[in-house]
């Protein structure tokens, strides 16, 4: 009644309705901006404001964009950046509005700090806020595979992203949070996808024996003109263990994995490596490869299955693996029957048939990759793998065999009988007497199966062919693998482990060649390697040189006469007769090496 009685004395009683009436509506007023205040930041409007937090210290920073006047106080701008793959520019220019008097933000040292937010605020300087935080954002190169959660590496950057918190940056254990509207975290985003990388550009290292380029950045390869084609980076990538200098634009590679055999190599033919300068100076692409390429040639010694193995069919394994098969082959020098021999090697390292890059339609085409390379990677020796350079070894390469091949032998006999009469042993080891039928060829295959027989062994005889599928098996069926020094016995990679590798060396000084092509590369298949060196009278040559004769006495004075001359005596000429009585303690050792 007090209430009334005060209201009727100072108004009216229309006066008083009035008054009620705008009580009501300043309340529902004041209920409105309370809940949009509260549900702000779930909405889909842009926000009025940015904060930033850095190193646990709260800054708010006023967000203004504004139609009309700029204030006076300092902007924050972060700049649309140019996209280097389709010149486009980022049109959106977003400004922080800050207050003149504020703490320098350091992206990578933030002292810790217990003074209040507004005595902070007081030493702020806006200049070096601006130069941080783009520093921030530029660092954050990988920020388009990172934006859901993830950490870079190389710069040490998390992000994540947040619906109603934005996008934050750790960076050092400092912690940048930008609360901005979504225009501006997809500005950021663009950002960031169009930074890129400098392309790694390796070619024809000192120390390797092939010539090769490794070219991580778009490339055109054109086959009628044996061309490579890449656009040169803005600053010359650094040339670690490679002879290029920073003029360089033009390289020559034949790849072929022995550039120190002149006459392997005349065979090869070379490709140019350009550096053009614009990307308009590259050829038009005709294909376009989702996967990168890999170049080689099949030139050189190939039709010599020792070269074969050492020269492409390794390096091809030791460059190649690491795509797991999304890689495309391109082959130049093409020998048709080098594809259909080892096909089902090329299509366990490549998803995709291989390409004849020089055949007629092919070689019009200008064919276009993610990246390439050009040439293969080889070790400096015959036949090995170099674990510590490669990540793979020679039992990774053996392993591989078996699997592409299925071979079903993994290990060799071990025999637990110590007698070595036939009669008495579980199971017989099997010999396999790798035959040649021309030049260092067994002339007495006879007596050499006859005293293997009777030392308990199963013998068979073979000929290295070319159907590998099936000589493989044969091969890898087999314990022990006896044969002439040559190109036949490169088939031990098909052995089991463990088997025992029994090499023949005819006269002329082969043993360093011997020991170096398969001695060595034997152990580190994990064979048990055996080496039987003939006497003079167990040569056929003796039948055309007298015991005198330099042939005998001195071998390397008929290499002094060419490679020719060596060539047409000791191996085109030559065979050989086993001495079985002297042979046999050979196949002995060999039985106490396959023992338990």
């Amino acid at each position: 009644m007090m209430y009334d009685y005060i209201l009727a004395r100072s108004f009216s009683r229309h006066e008083q309705k009035r008054l009620r009436y705008g009580a009501i509506i300043c309340c529902f007023i004041l209920v409105i901006l309370f809940f949009c205040s509260f549900f702000q930041p779930y909405l889909g409007v842009p926000l009025p404001a940015a904060y930033i937090n850095i190193s646990n210290n709260f800054f708010f920073v006023n967000l203004q964009v504004s139609m009309g006047s700029v204030s006076v106080n300092k902007m924050l701008s972060i700049k649309a950046f140019t996209n280097s793959s389709d010149h486009q520019n980022v049109k959106s220019m977003h400004e922080i509005k800050t207050d003149h008097h504020q703490p320098s933000i350091n992206s990578s040292h933030h002292p810790q700090t217990n003074n209040s937010t507004s005595q902070n605020l007081n030493q702020y300087d806006s200049k070096n806020a601006s130069t941080n935080i783009t520093h921030d954002l530029r660092d954050a190169n990988a920020l388009e595979k990172n934006i859901n959660s993830s950490k870079d590496s190389t710069n040490n950057i998390i992000t994540q992203h947040h619906e109603d918190m934005g996008t934050i940056i750790t960076k050092n254990g400092s912690t940048t949070l930008i609360k901005a509207t979504n225009s501006t975290i997809s500005a950021v985003r663009e950002v960031m996808i169009t930074k890129k990388t400098q392309p790694t550009i390796i070619c024809n290292p000192e120390k390797s024996r092939s010539e090769y380029c490794e070219l991580e950045t778009d490339v055109g390869i054109v086959g009628k003109t044996y061309s490579v084609f890449f656009v040169k980076p803005s600053s010359q990538v650094a040339e670690t263990d490679t002879n290029i200098n920073s003029t360089s634009s033009l390289w020559s590679v034949r790849p072929y994995a022995r550039k120190d055999d002149a006459t392997a190599m005349g065979s090869v033919k070379k490709w140019s490596i350009s550096a053009v300068e614009n990307k308009e100076d590259v050829p038009e692409c005709t294909i376009q490869h989702s996967v990168p390429a890999l170049l080689f040639s099949l030139g050189g010694y190939v039709g010599n299955n020792f070269h074969e193995f050492t020269d492409v069919v390794i390096p091809l394994f030791i460059t190649s693996r690491k795509f797991n098969g999304e890689v495309q082959f391109l082959v130049s020098d093409k020998r048709l029957y080098f594809i259909e021999k080892y096909k089902k090697v090329l299509r366990a390292l490549s998803n995709y048939d291989v390409i004849d890059i020089n055949e007629v339609e092919s070689s019009q085409q200008v064919h276009c990759f993610p990246s390439a390379i050009i040439g293969l990677i080889r070790h400096e020796k015959e036949m090995r793998i170099d674990p510590e350079r490669h990540t793979y070894s020679m039992k990774d390469f053996r392993d591989f065999l078996r699997e592409t091949y299925s071979l079903k032998k993994e290990k060799a006999i071990q025999i637990i009988n110590d007698n070595n009469n036939s009669s008495s042993l579980q199971k017989r080891p099997r010999l396999l007497l790798v035959t040649r039928r021309r030049t260092r060829a067994f002339t007495n295959e006879g007596d050499i199966l006859k005293t293997a027989k009777s030392l308990g062994y199963e013998v068979i005889v073979a000929e290295a062919i070319s159907n590998l599928q099936k000589f493989a098996e044969l091969v890898n069926s087999c314990d022990v693998l006896m044969g002439v020094h040559g190109a036949g016995l490169t088939n031990i990679v098909f052995l089991p482990e463990n088997a025992v590798f029994i090499q023949i060396l005819p006269i002329g000084g082969f043993e360093w060649i011997a020991t170096n092509d398969f001695g060595v590369p034997a152990k580190t298949m994990n064979l048990k390697y055996l080496e039987y060196k003939i006497k003079n009278e167990e040569s056929t040559l003796i039948k055309d040189y007298p015991l005198e004769h330099a042939v005998f006495t001195d071998p390397f004075s008929i290499g002094k006469q060419g490679w020719n001359a060596f060539k047409s005596i000791y191996l085109e000429r030559q065979s050989v007769n086993l001495d079985v009585n002297r042979f046999k303690a050979t196949l002995v050792e060999a039985l106490h090496l396959l023992r338990a």
